[in-house]
């Protein structure tokens, strides 16, 4: 059991990076988040996994900065920003979706009887 807890990780950024790749059609990121969120949920029954999903949420929150920064860069109504403006909202979800994660696990870790 020990190697499956070990492949969960890795396959969570292994979907985070395919989500962050600014070349995905919307059937495939829809695909790639469902899947993100799957391998999500499988790590919701250890709770030493919430260091990780914590670091996960707080790179995400990073990268939101980051992409917020070069959109607005970019002059308003240019394709450029256009397309950053996509990325962010891309970025934005799944940060969303880590972060939801997070609170599901504390609030399961928190409700356990001591």
């Amino acid at each position: 059991m020990r190697n499956a807890q070990i492949h969960r990780p890795a396959n969570v950024d292994h979907y985070l990076g395919i989500l962050c790749g600014t070349n995905l059609t919307p059937q495939h990121r829809s695909t790639a988040m469902a899947l993100l969120i799957a391998e999500l949920d499988k790590l919701s029954d250890d709770a030493e996994h919430l260091g990780f999903a914590e670091s996960k949420v707080a790179s995400s929150r990073d990268q939101v900065t980051q992409a917020a920064s070069i959109r607005d860069s970019f002059a308003a109504g240019t394709s450029e920003r256009e397309h950053a403006e996509r990325h962010l909202v891309h970025l934005e979800n799944i940060h969303t979706a880590i972060d939801n994660f997070c609170h599901r696990l504390r609030n399961k870790i928190a409700s356990r009887p001591s």
